[in-house]
Protein backbone atom coordinates (compact mmCIF):
# COMPACT_ATOMS: atom_id res chain seq x y z
CA UNK A 1 0.00 0.00 0.00
CA UNK A 2 1.32 3.44 -0.94
CA UNK A 3 1.83 5.67 2.08
CA UNK A 4 1.28 9.44 2.03
CA UNK A 5 4.42 11.36 1.03
CA UNK A 6 6.23 13.49 3.57
CA UNK A 7 4.82 16.62 1.92
CA UNK A 8 1.31 15.26 2.27
CA UNK A 9 1.97 14.18 5.85
CA UNK A 10 2.71 17.78 6.83
CA UNK A 11 -0.52 19.00 5.23
CA UNK A 12 -2.49 16.16 6.83
CA UNK A 13 -1.14 17.20 10.22
CA UNK A 14 -2.29 20.75 9.52
CA UNK A 15 -5.81 19.53 8.72
CA UNK A 16 -6.01 17.60 11.98
CA UNK A 17 -4.70 20.59 13.93
CA UNK A 18 -7.27 22.90 12.34
CA UNK A 19 -10.02 20.43 13.30
CA UNK A 20 -8.74 20.31 16.88
CA UNK A 21 -8.90 24.12 17.04
CA UNK A 22 -12.50 24.03 15.83
CA UNK A 23 -13.54 21.50 18.46
CA UNK A 24 -11.75 23.28 21.31
CA UNK A 25 -13.47 26.57 20.48
CA UNK A 26 -16.88 25.03 21.16
CA UNK A 27 -16.08 22.99 24.26
CA UNK A 28 -18.11 23.92 27.37
CA UNK A 29 -14.87 24.57 29.25
CA UNK A 30 -14.37 27.61 27.04
CA UNK A 31 -17.91 28.93 26.68
CA UNK A 32 -20.18 27.89 29.58
CA UNK A 33 -19.03 29.52 32.82
CA UNK A 34 -19.48 33.19 31.74
CA UNK A 35 -23.18 32.48 31.19
CA UNK A 36 -23.91 30.74 34.50
CA UNK A 37 -26.13 32.95 36.67
CA UNK A 38 -25.60 33.66 40.36
CA UNK A 39 -27.53 31.20 42.52
CA UNK A 40 -30.86 32.22 44.01
CA UNK A 41 -32.19 31.58 47.50
CA UNK A 42 -33.98 28.33 46.65
CA UNK A 43 -32.86 25.11 45.06
CA UNK A 44 -30.89 24.98 41.81
CA UNK A 45 -32.17 22.19 39.57
CA UNK A 46 -29.69 21.30 36.80
CA UNK A 47 -31.03 19.27 33.88
CA UNK A 48 -28.74 18.39 30.98
CA UNK A 49 -29.02 16.47 27.75
CA UNK A 50 -26.95 15.81 24.65
CA UNK A 51 -23.37 15.10 23.71
CA UNK A 52 -22.23 18.13 25.70
CA UNK A 53 -24.87 17.59 28.39
CA UNK A 54 -22.51 15.65 30.63
CA UNK A 55 -19.58 18.05 30.40
CA UNK A 56 -21.86 21.07 30.83
CA UNK A 57 -23.53 19.60 33.94
CA UNK A 58 -20.15 18.68 35.42
CA UNK A 59 -18.79 22.19 34.91
CA UNK A 60 -21.93 23.85 36.27
CA UNK A 61 -22.17 21.72 39.40
CA UNK A 62 -18.50 22.31 40.23
CA UNK A 63 -18.90 26.03 39.55
CA UNK A 64 -21.72 26.45 42.04
CA UNK A 65 -20.10 24.25 44.67
CA UNK A 66 -16.58 25.66 44.39
CA UNK A 67 -17.08 29.28 43.26
CA UNK A 68 -20.31 30.09 45.12
CA UNK A 69 -20.15 27.60 47.99
CA UNK A 70 -23.70 26.42 47.37
CA UNK A 71 -24.55 23.65 49.81
CA UNK A 72 -25.14 20.20 48.35
CA UNK A 73 -28.66 20.22 49.75
CA UNK A 74 -29.56 23.07 47.38
CA UNK A 75 -28.30 21.50 44.16
CA UNK A 76 -30.01 18.61 42.45
CA UNK A 77 -30.53 17.38 38.94
CA UNK A 78 -29.83 14.84 36.26
CA UNK A 79 -27.87 14.89 33.01
CA UNK A 80 -28.16 12.45 30.12
CA UNK A 81 -25.35 12.11 27.59
CA UNK A 82 -24.49 9.75 24.76
CA UNK A 83 -22.69 6.54 25.72
CA UNK A 84 -19.07 7.48 26.40
CA UNK A 85 -19.85 11.19 26.86
CA UNK A 86 -20.71 11.31 30.56
CA UNK A 87 -18.58 13.07 33.18
CA UNK A 88 -18.61 12.96 36.95
CA UNK A 89 -20.74 15.86 38.18
CA UNK A 90 -20.93 16.54 41.93
CA UNK A 91 -24.54 16.40 43.19
CA UNK A 92 -25.87 15.63 39.69
CA UNK A 93 -26.86 12.15 38.60
CA UNK A 94 -25.17 11.29 35.30
CA UNK A 95 -26.70 8.80 32.86
CA UNK A 96 -25.32 7.58 29.54
CA UNK A 97 -27.92 6.61 26.93
CA UNK A 98 -28.36 5.67 23.28
CA UNK A 99 -27.73 7.93 20.30
CA UNK A 100 -28.80 8.33 17.54
CA UNK A 101 -31.31 5.57 18.26
CA UNK A 102 -32.75 5.94 21.79
CA UNK A 103 -32.68 3.17 24.39
CA UNK A 104 -34.28 2.23 27.71
CA UNK A 105 -31.64 4.09 29.71
CA UNK A 106 -32.73 7.27 27.97
CA UNK A 107 -36.40 6.60 28.69
CA UNK A 108 -35.79 5.95 32.39
CA UNK A 109 -33.63 9.07 32.73
CA UNK A 110 -36.14 11.23 30.87
CA UNK A 111 -39.03 10.10 33.06
CA UNK A 112 -36.91 11.01 36.08
CA UNK A 113 -36.05 14.37 34.48
CA UNK A 114 -39.75 15.16 34.03
CA UNK A 115 -40.43 14.19 37.65
CA UNK A 116 -37.66 16.48 38.93
CA UNK A 117 -38.83 19.37 36.74
CA UNK A 118 -42.40 18.91 37.93
CA UNK A 119 -41.29 19.29 41.56
CA UNK A 120 -39.75 22.73 40.97
CA UNK A 121 -41.34 25.29 43.29
CA UNK A 122 -41.68 29.09 43.22
CA UNK A 123 -38.28 29.62 44.89
CA UNK A 124 -36.41 27.13 42.69
CA UNK A 125 -34.37 27.92 39.58
CA UNK A 126 -34.17 25.41 36.75
CA UNK A 127 -30.97 25.43 34.68
CA UNK A 128 -31.32 23.46 31.44
CA UNK A 129 -28.06 22.59 29.65
CA UNK A 130 -28.64 21.47 26.07
CA UNK A 131 -26.65 20.35 23.07
CA UNK A 132 -27.09 18.30 19.94
CA UNK A 133 -27.90 14.71 20.77
CA UNK A 134 -30.49 15.79 23.29
CA UNK A 135 -33.30 14.66 21.01
CA UNK A 136 -32.20 11.04 21.33
CA UNK A 137 -31.07 11.28 24.97
CA UNK A 138 -34.30 12.82 26.25
CA UNK A 139 -36.75 10.20 25.06
CA UNK A 140 -40.24 9.81 26.53
CA UNK A 141 -42.72 8.44 23.99
CA UNK A 142 -46.17 9.98 24.25
CA UNK A 143 -49.43 8.09 24.57
CA UNK A 144 -49.19 4.35 23.99
CA UNK A 145 -46.14 4.58 21.72
CA UNK A 146 -43.48 2.04 22.71
CA UNK A 147 -39.71 2.43 22.65
CA UNK A 148 -39.42 -0.12 19.85
CA UNK A 149 -41.96 1.81 17.78
CA UNK A 150 -40.21 5.13 18.46
CA UNK A 151 -36.86 3.57 17.50
CA UNK A 152 -38.34 2.30 14.23
CA UNK A 153 -39.70 5.74 13.31
CA UNK A 154 -36.35 7.37 14.17
CA UNK A 155 -34.39 4.85 12.08
CA UNK A 156 -36.73 5.32 9.12
CA UNK A 157 -36.35 9.10 9.29
CA UNK A 158 -32.55 8.82 9.45
CA UNK A 159 -32.45 6.45 6.47
CA UNK A 160 -34.78 8.66 4.42
CA UNK A 161 -32.28 11.52 4.16
CA UNK A 162 -34.60 13.91 6.00
CA UNK A 163 -32.87 17.04 7.38
CA UNK A 164 -32.71 17.52 11.14
CA UNK A 165 -35.54 20.05 11.30
CA UNK A 166 -37.93 17.55 9.71
CA UNK A 167 -36.75 14.73 11.96
CA UNK A 168 -37.26 16.88 15.04
CA UNK A 169 -40.69 18.08 13.93
CA UNK A 170 -41.84 14.46 14.01
CA UNK A 171 -40.01 13.65 17.24
CA UNK A 172 -41.60 16.59 19.05
CA UNK A 173 -45.10 15.36 18.35
CA UNK A 174 -44.34 11.85 19.58
CA UNK A 175 -42.77 12.99 22.87
CA UNK A 176 -43.64 14.06 26.41
CA UNK A 177 -40.57 16.30 26.80
CA UNK A 178 -39.72 17.82 23.42
CA UNK A 179 -41.28 20.83 21.72
CA UNK A 180 -41.64 23.01 24.84
CA UNK A 181 -43.11 20.28 27.03
CA UNK A 182 -40.26 20.39 29.56
CA UNK A 183 -40.97 24.08 30.19
CA UNK A 184 -44.63 23.23 30.76
CA UNK A 185 -43.57 20.61 33.29
CA UNK A 186 -41.32 23.11 35.15
CA UNK A 187 -43.80 26.00 34.90
CA UNK A 188 -43.99 26.49 38.70
CA UNK A 189 -40.26 27.33 38.99
CA UNK A 190 -39.07 30.85 39.76
CA UNK A 191 -37.10 30.79 36.53
CA UNK A 192 -36.05 28.50 33.70
CA UNK A 193 -32.75 29.33 32.00
CA UNK A 194 -31.62 27.27 29.03
CA UNK A 195 -27.98 27.44 27.94
CA UNK A 196 -27.50 25.68 24.62
CA UNK A 197 -24.68 24.65 22.33
CA UNK A 198 -26.10 24.74 18.82
CA UNK A 199 -25.53 21.94 16.33
CA UNK A 200 -28.14 22.92 13.74
CA UNK A 201 -28.12 25.14 10.66
CA UNK A 202 -29.35 28.67 11.45
CA UNK A 203 -29.14 28.01 15.24
CA UNK A 204 -32.90 27.64 15.71
CA UNK A 205 -33.72 27.03 19.41
CA UNK A 206 -36.83 25.11 18.36
CA UNK A 207 -34.59 22.60 16.53
CA UNK A 208 -31.66 22.25 18.97
CA UNK A 209 -32.40 19.05 20.91
CA UNK A 210 -35.99 19.38 19.64
CA UNK A 211 -36.61 22.57 21.65
CA UNK A 212 -37.80 21.21 25.03
CA UNK A 213 -38.01 24.67 26.64
CA UNK A 214 -39.19 26.89 23.78
CA UNK A 215 -42.48 27.24 21.87
CA UNK A 216 -42.85 24.82 18.98
CA UNK A 217 -43.61 26.44 15.60
CA UNK A 218 -44.31 23.07 13.96
CA UNK A 219 -47.68 21.36 14.04
CA UNK A 220 -49.21 17.92 14.03
CA UNK A 221 -50.08 18.48 10.38
CA UNK A 222 -46.42 19.28 9.61
CA UNK A 223 -45.26 16.05 11.24
CA UNK A 224 -47.82 13.98 9.34
CA UNK A 225 -46.90 15.61 6.04
CA UNK A 226 -43.19 14.90 6.59
CA UNK A 227 -43.87 11.23 7.27
CA UNK A 228 -46.06 10.95 4.18
CA UNK A 229 -43.59 12.76 1.93
CA UNK A 230 -40.65 10.67 3.17
CA UNK A 231 -42.58 7.40 3.08
CA UNK A 232 -42.13 6.77 6.81
CA UNK A 233 -44.17 3.76 7.99
CA UNK A 234 -46.08 4.77 11.11
CA UNK A 235 -47.43 2.34 13.71
CA UNK A 236 -51.04 2.96 14.67
CA UNK A 237 -49.99 4.38 18.05
CA UNK A 238 -47.89 7.06 16.31
CA UNK A 239 -50.56 7.81 13.75
CA UNK A 240 -53.11 8.24 16.54
CA UNK A 241 -50.83 10.79 18.27
CA UNK A 242 -50.32 12.76 15.07
CA UNK A 243 -54.07 12.88 14.50
CA UNK A 244 -54.98 13.92 18.06
CA UNK A 245 -55.48 17.72 18.47
CA UNK A 246 -54.97 17.31 22.23
CA UNK A 247 -51.42 16.18 21.51
CA UNK A 248 -50.38 19.50 19.92
CA UNK A 249 -47.19 21.05 21.32
CA UNK A 250 -47.29 24.36 23.29
CA UNK A 251 -47.03 27.50 21.18
CA UNK A 252 -45.82 31.08 21.69
CA UNK A 253 -47.89 32.84 24.33
CA UNK A 254 -48.24 29.79 26.55
CA UNK A 255 -47.81 30.89 30.22
CA UNK A 256 -45.14 28.19 30.67
CA UNK A 257 -42.67 30.39 28.77
CA UNK A 258 -43.30 33.58 30.76
CA UNK A 259 -40.29 33.06 33.07
CA UNK A 260 -38.17 31.13 30.60
CA UNK A 261 -34.96 32.50 29.05
CA UNK A 262 -32.88 30.89 26.29
CA UNK A 263 -29.24 31.63 25.38
CA UNK A 264 -27.03 29.99 22.78
CA UNK A 265 -23.50 29.94 24.17
CA UNK A 266 -21.65 28.29 21.26
CA UNK A 267 -22.50 28.09 17.59
CA UNK A 268 -21.15 26.18 14.59
CA UNK A 269 -19.67 29.41 13.23
CA UNK A 270 -17.49 29.70 16.36
CA UNK A 271 -15.77 26.42 15.49
CA UNK A 272 -15.35 27.31 11.83
CA UNK A 273 -13.87 30.70 12.69
CA UNK A 274 -11.34 29.02 15.00
CA UNK A 275 -10.29 26.68 12.18
CA UNK A 276 -10.14 29.63 9.80
CA UNK A 277 -7.90 31.61 12.15
CA UNK A 278 -5.50 28.67 12.38
CA UNK A 279 -5.47 28.26 8.60
CA UNK A 280 -4.84 31.96 8.06
CA UNK A 281 -1.95 31.85 10.53
CA UNK A 282 -0.50 28.98 8.48
CA UNK A 283 -0.51 31.14 5.36
CA UNK A 284 -3.75 30.18 3.65
CA UNK A 285 -6.26 32.55 2.13
CA UNK A 286 -9.78 31.80 3.30
CA UNK A 287 -12.96 30.84 1.50
CA UNK A 288 -15.64 30.59 4.21
CA UNK A 289 -18.77 28.83 2.97
CA UNK A 290 -20.46 29.23 6.34
CA UNK A 291 -22.04 27.02 9.01
CA UNK A 292 -25.37 26.30 7.31
CA UNK A 293 -24.46 24.14 4.30
CA UNK A 294 -27.07 21.45 3.73
CA UNK A 295 -27.73 18.85 1.07
CA UNK A 296 -26.84 15.33 -0.01
CA UNK A 297 -23.25 14.64 1.11
CA UNK A 298 -21.96 13.30 -2.21
CA UNK A 299 -23.51 16.17 -4.19
CA UNK A 300 -22.03 18.83 -1.91
CA UNK A 301 -18.64 17.09 -2.12
CA UNK A 302 -18.73 17.21 -5.92
CA UNK A 303 -19.44 20.94 -5.86
CA UNK A 304 -16.68 21.62 -3.33
CA UNK A 305 -14.23 19.56 -5.41
CA UNK A 306 -15.09 21.68 -8.45
CA UNK A 307 -14.37 24.86 -6.50
CA UNK A 308 -11.08 23.47 -5.18
CA UNK A 309 -9.94 22.42 -8.66
CA UNK A 310 -10.63 25.89 -10.03
CA UNK A 311 -8.59 27.48 -7.26
CA UNK A 312 -5.77 25.00 -7.71
CA UNK A 313 -5.59 25.73 -11.45
CA UNK A 314 -5.43 29.44 -10.60
CA UNK A 315 -2.37 28.73 -8.43
CA UNK A 316 -4.03 29.84 -5.21
CA UNK A 317 -3.21 28.70 -1.67
CA UNK A 318 -6.61 28.51 -0.04
CA UNK A 319 -8.49 26.88 2.83
CA UNK A 320 -12.14 26.21 1.91
CA UNK A 321 -14.08 25.86 5.17
CA UNK A 322 -17.70 24.85 5.66
CA UNK A 323 -20.07 23.51 8.29
CA UNK A 324 -23.72 22.60 8.42
CA UNK A 325 -25.38 19.23 8.42
CA UNK A 326 -25.30 17.08 5.31
CA UNK A 327 -27.59 14.13 4.75
CA UNK A 328 -27.22 10.67 3.26
CA UNK A 329 -30.02 8.84 1.56
CA UNK A 330 -29.13 5.22 2.32
CA UNK A 331 -29.41 2.98 -0.70
CA UNK A 332 -26.66 0.45 0.05
CA UNK A 333 -25.78 -2.03 2.78
CA UNK A 334 -22.56 -0.45 4.04
CA UNK A 335 -21.80 1.70 7.07
CA UNK A 336 -20.76 5.32 7.32
CA UNK A 337 -22.02 8.82 7.98
CA UNK A 338 -22.42 12.13 6.16
CA UNK A 339 -18.84 13.25 6.75
CA UNK A 340 -17.28 9.98 5.67
CA UNK A 341 -19.53 9.84 2.61
CA UNK A 342 -18.61 13.43 1.77
CA UNK A 343 -14.90 12.59 2.10
CA UNK A 344 -15.19 9.51 -0.13
CA UNK A 345 -17.15 11.45 -2.76
CA UNK A 346 -14.58 14.26 -2.51
CA UNK A 347 -11.73 11.81 -3.13
CA UNK A 348 -13.47 10.47 -6.24
CA UNK A 349 -14.20 13.95 -7.57
CA UNK A 350 -10.62 15.14 -6.97
CA UNK A 351 -9.20 11.98 -8.55
CA UNK A 352 -5.80 12.33 -6.90
CA UNK A 353 -5.29 16.02 -7.66
CA UNK A 354 -1.73 16.70 -6.45
CA UNK A 355 -2.43 20.05 -4.78
CA UNK A 356 -5.61 19.34 -2.81
CA UNK A 357 -6.28 17.66 0.54
CA UNK A 358 -9.39 17.63 2.70
CA UNK A 359 -10.95 16.56 5.97
CA UNK A 360 -14.60 16.21 6.97
CA UNK A 361 -15.60 15.39 10.53
CA UNK A 362 -18.35 15.94 13.03
CA UNK A 363 -17.19 18.07 15.97
CA UNK A 364 -18.96 15.72 18.39
CA UNK A 365 -16.47 12.96 17.56
CA UNK A 366 -18.94 10.62 15.87
CA UNK A 367 -20.30 10.49 12.34
CA UNK A 368 -23.19 8.10 11.95
CA UNK A 369 -21.85 4.86 13.41
CA UNK A 370 -23.57 2.35 15.63
CA UNK A 371 -23.86 4.31 18.85
CA UNK A 372 -20.43 3.35 20.22
CA UNK A 373 -18.04 5.80 21.87
CA UNK A 374 -15.37 4.56 19.44
CA UNK A 375 -17.36 5.48 16.31
CA UNK A 376 -15.35 7.52 13.76
CA UNK A 377 -15.96 11.23 13.27
CA UNK A 378 -15.12 11.43 9.58
CA UNK A 379 -12.46 10.88 6.95
CA UNK A 380 -9.30 12.47 5.57
CA UNK A 381 -8.41 12.71 1.86
CA UNK A 382 -5.05 13.39 0.21
CA UNK A 383 -3.69 12.96 -3.33
CA UNK A 384 -2.80 9.30 -2.64
CA UNK A 385 -6.22 8.26 -1.27
CA UNK A 386 -7.57 6.49 -4.35
CA UNK A 387 -4.19 4.99 -5.24
CA UNK A 388 -3.80 3.47 -1.79
CA UNK A 389 -7.38 2.23 -1.76
CA UNK A 390 -7.06 0.47 -5.10
CA UNK A 391 -3.75 -1.05 -4.04
CA UNK A 392 -5.65 -2.51 -1.08
CA UNK A 393 -8.20 -4.09 -3.42
CA UNK A 394 -10.97 -1.54 -2.87
CA UNK A 395 -13.34 -0.15 -5.50
CA UNK A 396 -14.00 3.42 -4.30
CA UNK A 397 -16.96 4.10 -6.62
CA UNK A 398 -18.66 0.83 -5.71
CA UNK A 399 -18.16 1.53 -2.02
CA UNK A 400 -19.71 4.98 -2.37
CA UNK A 401 -22.69 3.43 -4.13
CA UNK A 402 -23.02 0.97 -1.22
CA UNK A 403 -22.73 3.74 1.42
CA UNK A 404 -19.68 1.90 2.75
CA UNK A 405 -17.40 4.82 3.59
CA UNK A 406 -16.37 3.57 7.05
CA UNK A 407 -14.81 0.41 5.62
CA UNK A 408 -13.13 2.45 2.88
CA UNK A 409 -11.35 4.83 5.24
CA UNK A 410 -10.68 2.18 7.89
CA UNK A 411 -8.88 0.00 5.32
CA UNK A 412 -6.49 2.77 4.27
CA UNK A 413 -6.06 4.14 7.80
CA UNK A 414 -7.72 7.49 7.18
CA UNK A 415 -10.67 7.47 9.55
CA UNK A 416 -10.75 10.55 11.77
CA UNK A 417 -11.23 9.26 15.31
CA UNK A 418 -10.81 11.91 18.04
CA UNK A 419 -13.04 9.96 20.45
CA UNK A 420 -15.78 11.64 22.51
CA UNK A 421 -15.24 15.40 22.30
CA UNK A 422 -18.09 16.19 24.75
CA UNK A 423 -19.33 19.03 22.61
CA UNK A 424 -21.30 19.28 19.37
CA UNK A 425 -21.45 22.17 16.90
CA UNK A 426 -22.03 20.06 13.82
CA UNK A 427 -19.75 19.33 10.87
CA UNK A 428 -16.39 20.89 10.10
CA UNK A 429 -15.05 20.43 6.58
CA UNK A 430 -11.71 21.87 5.48
CA UNK A 431 -10.16 21.61 2.01
CA UNK A 432 -6.57 22.82 1.57
CA UNK A 433 -5.56 23.92 -1.91
CA UNK A 434 -1.88 24.39 -2.65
Amino acid sequence: MTAPSSDHSASRALLLRFLDEAIAAAHPARCLVPHLPAPGAGRLIILGAGKAGGSMAALASRFYAEQHGVDASRITGLAVARHGYGEEAPMIRMVEAGHPVPDQAGIDATIETLRIAGEAGPEDDVLVLLSGGGSANWIAPAGDLTLIEKQAVTKALLRSGAPIDEINAVRKHLSRIKGGRLAVKARNARSILTLAISDVPHDDPAVIASGPTVPDPTTLADALAICERRGIPLPETARALLNDPANETPKAGDPAFARSEYRIIARPIDALEAAAAAAKAAGYDLVMLGPDVEGEAREVAAEHARMAREMAEAGRKVAIISGGELTVTIRGEGHGGPNQEYALALALALDGHPRILGIAADTDGTDGGRGEATDPAGGLVDPTTLERARAAGLDPAAMLADNDSTKFFATIGDLVQPGPTRTNVNDCRIILVG
